[in-house]
C-alpha cells in the first residue's frame, strides 16, 4: 500500500487575518465568539477607540502592554486614574501614546461606572444592542462583508453611549465591537470557524 504524501489542506479563514500565526490564532478562538465578561468587554471598546486610524494587528500585539498599563481594564480602577496617570502612560513606549485616546478610556471606565448604576452588568447592557438574525445578509461572502461597516443596532448604540458622555464609540467601532465581541457572526461563508461560533452561540445565554 502507498500512503499518501501530500500535506494536509490549510483551514479556510476569513481573508481579513491572513496568515500571520498570532492573527490566526486571534481569528480562531476570539472573534466572534461570544462574550459576557465585563472587563473583556471594557477591554474591547477601550482598544477599538486606540485602533482608530490604525490596524488591529498593531493593537494586538501591544496588548499584554495596554493591560499592564492600564491595570487589565478593570473598570473601578482606570476611573480612579489621574492626570498623573496620563502623562505615565503617555510616556509608556509599549502602548498608542495618544491623549486623546487614553484620557477617552479614562473617561469611559467613569461613564461604565455611572452606567452600571442603572444595568446589571455592562455585558447585559451591550446584549440588549444584539442585532436580530432575521436582518442579517443570509450569505456572508467575503464582498457583503466587506461593505458591512455598521448596522442600525450600531448606530443605536453609538448614540446611546455618546448620550451618556462614553468618548471614541462611533458607529463603525460598535460594529467592530459586536463582531469581536460575538452579537454578530460575521465569519464568512466557507471559514472553519464559522460554525463553531454559530455552536457557541446557541450554547451561550444572554445576559440580562
Amino acid at each position: 500500500m502507498t500512503r499518501s504524501t501530500s500535506a494536509p489542506q490549510p483551514r479556510e479563514r476569513c481573508g481579513w487575518c491572513g496568515t500571520l500565526e498570532d492573527y490566526c490564532h486571534y481569528h480562531d478562538h476570539e472573534w466572534g465568539f461570544p462574550v459576557d465578561d465585563d472587563r473583556r468587554l471594557f477591554e474591547k471598546l477601550c482598544l477599538e477607540g486606540f485602533q482608530s486610524g490604525l490596524s488591529w494587528l498593531t493593537i494586538l500585539r501591544k496588548r499584554e502592554a495596554f493591560r499592564s498599563a492600564f491595570a487589565n481594564f478593570e473598570i473601578n480602577k482606570v476611573a480612579r486614574f489621574t492626570e498623573h496617570d496620563v502623562e505615565r502612560l503617555l510616556g509608556d513606549a509599549s502602548i498608542v501614546r495618544h491623549r486623546g485616546k487614553i484620557e477617552a478610556a479614562i473617561n469611559n471606565a467613569q461613564c461604565a461606572k455611572e452606567l452600571l448604576k442603572t444595568e446589571s452588568s455592562l455585558a447585559a447592557y451591550f446584549w440588549k444592542f444584539e442585532p436580530d438574525p432575521k436582518s442579517r445578509p443570509k450569505t456572508l461572502t467575503a464582498e457583503v462583508l466587506q461593505g458591512m461597516t455598521t448596522c442600525p443596532e450600531a448606530v443605536a448604540l453609538s448614540k446611546d453611549l455618546k448620550k451618556r458622555g462614553w468618548k471614541f464609540v462611533g458607529p463603525t467601532t460598535m460594529y467592530a465591537l459586536m463582531q469581536a465581541m460575538g452579537l454578530v457572526n460575521d465569519h464568512r461563508e466557507g471559514c472553519w470557524t464559522r460554525a463553531e461560533v454559530q455552536r457557541a452561540r446557541k450554547a451561550f445565554k444572554v445576559p440580562k
